[in-house]
């Protein structure tokens, strides 16, 4: 496994405050307000941890945003960002670049099917919003179909297409988008109570819908592969071929939104690859070179390609496919495969994590289920394991979040950094992790799950 710089933690207070003067007066935080916010000035992390400039030092449960598979400041992925600096900083898009011909034809080759091109952006969001025009240019459909619990970006067309409540401010949006129920068997919107009857009554429930709509009028179906940060909510088998099925039945092009899931966070290049089904388009971001320089894309069918062949696509970024980056996304996939970090996370998740959340569950009233796959977990927080009542209330705030609150705050206590939303938290640490650490979080995350059982029954 991966070899990192020792940590030098050196508790330096003034420089820290000094760092936090200057985020408070000048700089603007996303989704956030911003008189109620109060950053961690961070002064250093390698490997899985991170720390600030007090002396904590912290065991990071949540990847950034679920963003640094590599883990923090891999020796090898920085040299190959200094290398590349060294040899050209940028180019334009519309020339051919060493960086970005090998990163594409790196990420194809690992892509399922005949996923064989690759547009660069700058991130995920860039991602999901080409890609969704992609959709509707090839078909010359203009509807597109998005599951409620989903989220797909913050620019105009992603926002839309997100199922959570991050998308209500930002309404209006683009016309055309049609939300969904997907699969959830802990709190089926189907009424099933099995896995089987969750599948089937998801995917009629999908049909229906297409009926409705109009079949002639739909560009696409976006998914997250395995839902993020809405609770990673993993598909029953059976579940994305039927989603692959009803697609070719009706001529609509399926998105899988991979920007969380790929590259190692299920254990796979590309989550699709844990139930063997090809999408038409892959949006991925994230863990392609783990956030070390901002890098996303599409990887894109033969059919969808060929339609560009003779005809523009009438889309493009500055910075897309920027050598530095792509120099970074070439150097992440060889340190995985060089260092075996996609079995590192299967074999940690069998052993460890699986295992170790099966006892946690036991253990802790609050805990009502936990799922997930690879180095991708969650635990769902109950008030009531009889009647699944969540331990705060959906999209809650002030108040009314205080028992997550107070859980995050005994996580940070522990030396933990965890990744909570609404009325879950995440096991979402670095791929690179050890069996030794995930056990070591998975302690902190035991003992600070005592807080949370204070408000359930």
């Amino acid at each position: 496994m991966s070899s990192f710089p020792e940590p030098q933690v050196h508790p330096d207070p003034e420089r820290g405050a000094a760092v936090a003067r200057d985020d408070r007066a000048h700089v603007f935080h996303s989704w956030s307000a911003q008189a109620l916010i109060a950053p961690v000035p961070v002064a250093g992390a390698s490997g899985s941890h991170f720390w600030d400039y007090e002396g904590n030092r912290y065991l990071d449960f949540s990847s950034q945003l679920v963003n640094v598979n590599i883990g923090y400041q891999h020796p090898k992925l920085v040299a190959a960002i200094q290398e590349a600096a060294a040899r050209q900083c940028t180019i334009a898009p519309s020339f051919a670049d060493e960086s970005r011909s090998e990163a594409a034809r790196l990420i194809a080759e690992r892509a399922p099917g005949d996923l064989d091109r690759v547009f660069f952006t700058n991130g995920g969001a860039e991602a999901t919003e080409n890609a969704m025009r992609m959709a509707r240019l090839h078909t010359g459909r203009h509807k597109v179909l998005a599951t409620y619990r989903s989220y797909h970006g913050a620019t105009a067309g992603s926002i839309t297409a997100t199922g959570d409540p991050r998308r209500w401010a930002n309404e209006p949006g683009m016309p055309g988008v049609v939300h969904f129920w997907g699969p959830y068997p802990y709190r089926s919107p189907f009424h099933a109570t099995t896995d089987e009857q969750e599948c089937e009554r998801a995917l009629q429930h999908l049909r229906d819908l297409i009926m409705v709509e109009g079949p002639s009028t739909i560009a696409a179906v976006m998914l997250e592969t395995v839902v993020g940060t809405n609770g990673i909510l993993v598909p029953p088998d059976g579940y994305l071929a039927g989603v692959r099925e009803i697609c070719d039945e009706h001529g609509i092009v399926w998105i899988a939104d991979e920007v969380m899931a790929g590259f190692g966070r299920c254990g796979e290049w590309f989550a699709v690859d844990h139930w063997g089904v090809t999408p038409d388009l892959i949006c991925f971001a994230k863990g392609v070179n783990s956030g070390y320089v901002p890098l996303g894309g599409v990887v894109i069918s033969a059919p969808i390609a060929q339609t560009f062949e003779q005809r523009a696509f009438p889309g493009g970024l500055t910075y897309s496919g920027h050598p530095l980056a792509c120099a970074s996304a070439v150097a992440s996939i060889r340190i995985f495969e060089e260092e075996g970090i996609l079995e590192n996370v299967r074999k940690v998740s069998d052993t460890v994590i699986a295992p170790r959340l099966a006892e946690i569950a036991e253990k802790h009233p609050s805990v009502g289920e936990v799922r997930g796959l690879g180095f991708f977990w969650a635990i769902e927080l109950v008030r009531d394991r009889e009647t699944r009542e969540p331990l705060v209330p959906f999209n809650a705030s002030g108040a009314a979040a205080g028992p997550m609150n107070d859980f995050a705050a005994a996580c940070r206590a522990e030396g933990l950094w965890p990744f909570v939303h609404f009325n879950r938290t995440h096991v979402v640490p670095p791929c690179t992790t050890t069996a030794e650490e995930m056990a070591e979080g998975l302690d902190m995350l035991d003992r600070a799950l005592e807080v949370a059982d204070r408000s359930a029954t």
